[in-house]
């Protein structure tokens, strides 16, 4: 028979992402229409050992839904990747009451969701992660406020690399996962794209690129670079060097973070946010939110963790053809 939930618990862990407090402010008000209780835990795993735990209400969560950040805070903790760490996150939960746990975070953050799941405390997980790089879900909460940031940023940067006649390379986060550059590099117009996913590190062929352009009369060269290839102000060096056009880098860094959410990153968290809840409230545990098919959905955490994410060869191969 499946445990009656009476508290809910809400955190944000790992990397923070444009709309949490939109999924925050859901849960909060999902519960509580649901005769439930909430408790907001701050600063992640790292405040649950540290029973920084608060009673929230629907007031507290009012004029939330537009601020970027997370308004429970978020940081890293080492300590909880340890059994000893984790027995005592579970053990944290049961001295406050809190029977059902909802996880806003990445991969990260729903490993420590599996691991409490697994000491009896029943945990949802919902995908929040400028990345897109959660493999069982369509869409990640921050993403599309976090590629719009970038495109805008992106637009500002060609004008004065146009008059100035430049190459700018142009370095968007994404951690270890092109899809910011991706959909920048289509949004903006990009000459190259360099994707963890897709590069081959033969710089030659960007030299070559840049000469082909300005003998084609292109009076500038953007390049998109994602995080997880990295090292855009030496790359600038090396490419002003071989070809002799004036090349500058741009790294983005975390104002893709930041900002007031967009629609579809309040709408989307308000829907996964409750989802979350109603699947605690039916006695649910080890999951994670997803969006699929135009659906909202749900996974296995296990499954979920092991699935592999890749980004569209046809997406890649269109850009390349745009970027002529």
């Amino acid at each position: 028979m499946a445990k009656e939930i009476k508290t809910i618990g809400v955190l944000t862990s790992g990397g923070d992402a444009p709309g949490m407090n939109a999924a925050i402010r859901a849960v909060v008000r999902r519960s509580i229409s649901k005769g439930l209780n909430v408790k907001g835990i701050y600063k992640g795993y790292n405040g649950l050992l540290n029973e920084e735990i608060v009673d929230l209400s629907a007031r507290d969560v009012s004029d939330t839904i537009s601020r970027g950040g997370t308004i429970l805070y978020t940081a890293r903790c080492s300590e909880f990747r340890t059994a000893e760490g984790q027995q005592r996150g579970a053990e944290v939960c049961r001295k406050h009451g809190i029977d059902g746990l909802v996880v806003i975070g990445g991969d990260g953050s729903f490993a420590g969701a599996q691991k409490l799941a697994a000491l009896g405390i029943n945990t949802i997980g919902v995908p929040g992660t400028i990345d897109l790089d959660i493999a069982c879900t369509e869409y990640t909460i921050g993403f599309d406020t976090a590629v719009n940031t970038a495109m805008q940023a992106i637009d500002k940067v060609r004008d004065t690399s146009t008059s100035h006649e430049r190459c700018s390379i142009i370095e968007v986060m994404g951690r270890n996962a092109g899809y910011i550059a991706l959909w920048c590099g289509i949004a903006n117009g990009a000459e190259d794209i360099l994707l963890p996913e897709k590069y081959d590190y033969d710089e030659q062929k960007l030299i070559n690129n840049i000469i082909s352009n300005r003998k084609r009369g292109k009076k500038h060269h953007i390049i998109i670079n994602a995080e997880g290839i990295g090292h855009s102000t030496s790359m600038a060096r090396r490419i002003e060097a071989a070809t002799g056009v004036e090349t500058r880098a741009t790294i983005l860094g975390h104002m893709q973070r930041g900002g007031s959410p967009t629609c579809k990153d309040r709408v989307y968290a308000s829907m996964m946010g409750a989802y979350a809840v109603d699947l605690l409230a039916d006695g649910k545990s080890d999951r994670v939110v997803g969006y699929k098919d135009g659906e909202y959905t749900d996974f296995d955490i296990d499954e979920a963790l092991a699935m592999h994410k890749s980004v569209s060869e046809y997406q890649f191969e269109v850009s390349r053809a745009l970027s002529i």
